[in-house]
């Protein structure tokens, strides 16, 4: 049976704003054999799939520099300190798209990257999404708005044209709760 591993030690190694690096020196309890791992600690991060009254979902485009590439995307990102993930999702719908909606339902939570990463990645449903206004945008994004059919996402996710991993999850979560609502 796989155990936790004892943790002998934390050296917070750096801080870059929206994530630090900590290098945890732990134990295995099986072997007593001792380990560094380099851990990213960053903020819950949010998910957000917009469905319009007609049934539309509401899709970003944006450049992301990790991949060089414009991006087919759902509207996301940080959880700020003292705000709750459906917080962040409401606002983080109406500064990425100027879209707002009355309807929010917690499609649940997904692990990043568990090897590396300590944060979770809430995914919510936003039924009745309507324009409320233009975006807000942050100083390093450049969105694009569009309307996609619900149908065409396996489509686009074999096709390779939606291809952020968080975003293929959230589309998971959203067709199971469609399945059983």
């Amino acid at each position: 049976m796989i155990d936790s591993w004892d943790i002998l030690s934390h050296h917070d190694e750096a801080d870059y704003r929206i994530f630090s690096v900590r290098r945890t020196r732990m134990r295995a309890p099986h072997t007593g054999r001792e380990h560094d791992f380099y851990v990213i600690d960053a903020p819950a991060w949010i998910n957000v799939v917009p469905v319009t009254a007609d049934g539309q979902l509401v899709l970003i485009r944006q450049y992301r520099p990790g991949t060089d590439a414009v991006t087919l995307e759902i509207p996301g990102g940080m959880v700020d300190e003292g705000e709750t993930p459906e917080a962040a999702a409401r606002r983080e719908l109406r500064e990425e798209t100027g879209y707002a909606a009355e309807d929010w339902t917690d499609l649940g939570a997904v692990s990043p990257n568990p090897a590396l990463q300590s944060n979770r990645c809430h995914t919510f449903l936003a039924e009745n999404a309507r324009e409320d206004g233009a975006p807000e945008l942050d100083v390093g994004e450049d969105i694009e708005t569009t309307l996609i059919d619900p149908a065409k996402i396996p489509a686009l996710i074999t096709e390779e044209k939606i291809t952020h991993a968080l975003v293929v999850a959230a589309f998971y979560l959203y067709e199971q709760h469609q399945r059983d609502p």
